[in-house]
């Protein structure tokens, strides 16, 4: 039997790629809106993450999320020192998926030298320049209102992935210090909305009925630690989106669990790359 020539993968990956682009945006869709069943699957599951990341955060010893054994720490260290990002996926392998949603729960942890916990507050509290430190994901950002270190933050944001999607989220964002080394702040989304035809004179928000759930839901913790000459970060994502059709997972697990990894990476880089600045 003949190898398959390049020509013959390049085509049946593109295949591929226009066949999913065909999928999400078909006109037919099963759940436009999240399933209230998967809210409140969504709602319990993310009320654990918070009191583990409670725990964690009461006390310096543990303030990241450590690795599973000594040794397996101090290569992780020696990592993130070398400037990798080190991303894990957390979601459960049980009770992921709900009737027409899916949930994805990632880590992700760098490491920043130099930095200290005071510049990445500053960093992260200045959403105005958000579309500068974290272009092209965040388009716009903008303080709809501020008590003391509550912030509701609106932003536009973009995904691309094969297509391209741009939504308007809200944020209910809170930080917290357990010292002046150490910190932590949780993002809850309020509201997520999809938009059509951005930045043209066509631009609409589309209706619950149209949008393809793409992400009905997203959660974001940092935790952030100052030592060994700068600064320890870590990102948790929980997120609820459509579901996988049946038959279909073979080609469009690997496009929706990259997302979050890839949004992870770039979300790490772009920050170091800011506190370096």
């Amino acid at each position: 039997m003949k190898p398959r020539s390049t020509g013959s993968r390049t085509l049946s990956v593109i295949g591929r790629l226009l066949f999913l682009t065909a999928l999400v945006t078909a006109p037919i869709r099963v759940f436009a809106e999240a399933p209230a069943a998967a809210i409140s699957a969504f709602s319990a599951y993310v009320s654990t993450v918070e009191s583990r990341l409670a725990q964690q955060h009461r006390s310096q010893n543990g303030f990241i999320a450590p690795a599973a054994s000594a040794s397996e720490a101090s290569e992780r260290e020696t990592r993130l020192r070398k400037g990798e990002s080190i991303i894990e996926q957390l979601t459960p392998s049980t009770g992921a998926d709900w009737p027409g949603a899916m949930l994805h729960d990632w880590r992700g942890t760098a490491f920043a030298p130099g930095a200290t916990a005071a510049d990445f507050e500053r960093l992260m509290k200045d959403y105005n320049a958000y579309p500068r430190h974290f272009s092209p994901q965040v388009l716009q950002a903008k303080v709809l209102a501020q008590h003391d270190d509550s912030f509701h933050v609106l932003m536009r944001v973009r995904q691309k992935h094969v297509i391209t999607v741009v939504m308007d989220t809200a944020y209910d964002i809170v930080y917290g210090l357990l010292d002046s080394k150490h910190g932590y702040s949780i993002s809850r989304s309020t509201q997520i909305q999809e938009i059509e035809s951005p930045g043209s004179s066509a631009e609409r928000v589309m209706g619950p009925e149209e949008e393809h759930g793409f992400l009905w839901r997203m959660n974001t913790y940092w935790s952030y630690e100052e030592r060994d000459g700068g600064l320890y970060m870590q990102i948790e994502s929980v997120t609820l989106t459509r579901s996988i059709p049946n038959g279909l997972a073979w080609i469009i697990r690997p496009f929706v669990e990259s997302i979050p990894r890839e949004s992870l990476e770039f979300t790490l880089r772009a920050a170091s790359n800011a506190l370096r600045k």
